[in-house]
Parts: C-alpha cells; sequence; structure tokens
C-alpha cells in the first residue's frame, strides 16, 4: 500500500490578492493577513507536518510557486479570465491530487496552516476504502437559528464573504437543484484536510467537463430571480463548491472527519486535548506554536 502526505504553499502577489473581510479579531483584509503570517511562519509550519510524515514513515511532498504552477496558472487565467489566483491556487492542489493518484493507492492532504499534533497514524484509523475523509457542514456560529427573523437573514447572509460556508452551501445547492439532484442533504466540504484513495478521486471526475462546470456557475452567479439577490451575491467558482456538487450529484461515500481530526480554529482561539489535527483558519500561528511547546508534542515524534 503506497501513501503519501502531501501540502503546498504558493505565495500568491499583493497585486493579485482579492479583497476579504478581515478575520475574527483582525483589522487588516484576511488575504493580506494570511499572506504576512504564512511568510513569518512557514518554516514551522512546513517542520511540524515533516515531522508527523516522518513519524508515521509516509512520504511527504510539499508544492510550491513553480514552473509547474506558473504554467498552470497561465492556462487559467487565458482560459478562465474570471478565476481569482486565490481559487486557482486551491484547484491546484485538486490538480496534484490527481497527479499523485497514478502512483500512490492513498492520499493525504493538509493545507499548510494544518498542524498535526498526535503521533497517531491517520491512514491506520481512517479506513479510507470506506470513502472519503473530509469535514463537512457549516460552522456553528453561521448557521441560521429559529428565532431569526427575515431581516436578520437577510444581514447575516449579505455580510459573508464568496468564501465562507454559508455562501458555499448555497451555491452547492443551486447546482444541484438546477440539475435536478437531490439537495434536502446537501452540505459544504472543507478541502483543508482530505484523506482519499485514487479510486475515489477518479471516481469524482473533478476536471471532467470542467469548462461546463464553470459556465454552470456562471449561469447560476446571472440568472435573474434564481435565488434572493443577497444569497445569488455570494455565489462564486472555488475549489469546495464544485467538490461538493461533485461528490453530492455521484453520490459517492464520505466520512465525517469530526473535531478531533479536524479541529477548525476560526473565531476563537483554543485546542482541545483531543485534537489531532489543528486548522488554523484564523492564522494566529502564535497561539497554536505556544500550544504545541508547551504540550511538548515534538516529544511525540521521537
Amino acid at each position: 500500500m503506497s501513501r503519501v502526505i502531501f501540502s503546498l504553499y504558493i505565495d500568491i502577489p499583493e497585486e493579485e490578492l482579492d479583497y476579504q473581510p478581515a478575520h475574527w479579531g483582525s483589522d487588516i483584509p484576511k488575504t493580506l493577513h494570511t499572506k504576512l503570517e504564512f511568510k513569518k511562519h512557514y518554516d514551522w509550519l512546513l517542520e511540524s507536518q515533516k515531522h508527523y510524515a516522518n513519524h508515521i514513515n509516509v512520504e511527504y511532498k510539499h508544492y510550491i510557486y513553480d514552473k509547474a504552477y506558473i504554467e498552470y496558472k497561465e492556462w487559467f487565467n487565458k482560459n478562465y479570465p474570471e478565476i481569482t489566483s486565490y481559487n486557482i491556487v486551491n484547484f491546484y492542489k485538486i490538480k496534484l491530487m490527481h497527479d499523485l493518484a497514478n502512483e500512490y493507492d492513498e492520499i493525504l492532504y493538509l493545507d499548510l496552516d494544518v498542524i498535526p499534533v498526535t503521533n497517531e497514524n491517520f491512514f491506520e484509523v481512517w479506513d479510507l476504502s470506506k470513502g472519503i475523509a473530509i469535514m463537512s457542514g457549516t460552522a456553528e456560529s453561521q448557521k441560521p437559528i429559529d428565532t431569526d427573523t427575515r431581516e436578520l437573514l437577510y444581514l447575516k447572509y449579505r455580510t459573508n464573504s464568496v468564501r465562507s460556508p454559508v455562501a458555499k452551501y448555497w451555491n452547492t445547492r443551486a447546482m444541484l437543484t438546477e440539475r435536478g439532484f437531490d439537495s434536502l442533504d446537501c452540505t459544504v466540504f472543507n478541502t483543508g484536510i482530505i484523506g482519499i484513495t485514487k479510486e475515489k478521486i477518479n471516481e469524482l471526475e473533478y476536471f471532467t467537463d470542467f469548462k461546463d462546470t464553470i459556465d454552470y456557475m456562471t449561469y447560476l452567479r446571472n440568472e435573474e430571480g434564481f435565488y434572493p439577490e443577497h444569497i445569488q451575491a455570494l455565489f462564486g467558482y472555488d475549489n469546495e463548491t464544485i467538490w461538493g456538487y461533485k461528490t453530492l450529484s455521484k453520490k459517492l461515500p464520505w466520512q465525517l472527519l469530526g473535531p478531533d481530526w479536524h479541529h477548525f480554529m476560526d473565531k476563537w482561539n483554543y485546542i482541545t486535548s483531543s485534537s489531532k489535527f489543528v486548522h488554523c483558519i484564523n492564522k494566529d500561528f502564535n497561539y497554536v506554536k505556544d500550544w504545541y511547546e508547551k504540550n511538548n508534542i515534538l516529544d511525540l515524534f521521537k
């Protein structure tokens, strides 16, 4: 059984950053904050993933802003100029997953802001033959509650980013509904951590009829009256919406990565004792690094 863990780091030039609201507790745009924090902590983040891969004796691959990525980006810019550099990077990781499936039986992808804090072997805990291992669902703080008024719902959705789980949920649901697929159990997937077999990535057929998929997303963005304006304004071109649309329309089996194997650190800084992988959404890497050192996580890999 051949296995690989991979990640990537693409330092998007500042002039190509698309504006996004600030992370919770920050006063600068999310995209700029992310760029600065990754550059500051890059070496430590990379080493933390290497330590884990070495400990479980699995090959680790890391991809950067190199000739291969530049060629991929140029192809995207030529064929799909409406797609931002940020989204190109996230399509690139799916492309790399497909490439690696030609060589490896099982693949674990980790965003660079995912820090392993366990010595448990992901591939031994998760039987990937049973389905894709991935986190799904919108963040609790973004879900509408029963007492929300129509006005409050409008404000909540209006202020969401096109990158928010809420945006991706409604975009995925629209894609499923318009083409006659069941959307009642629609969910949104987070592709920051993915465990998958070569069979399942091939069955997903992510890039099959890709132009048709992008054209379809454009249609849903522009079709008048399809959804309320404040919902339709959230529709975009992101890898997670397409991942959800493909997975659910094809009824591919998947397994839920719960809060232990995908600890989502966003609005609040905390790490539980049962956490395995910490996904540092808010990019407060100083907090994670301090916790990592105080809890002697490095000793787990000796």
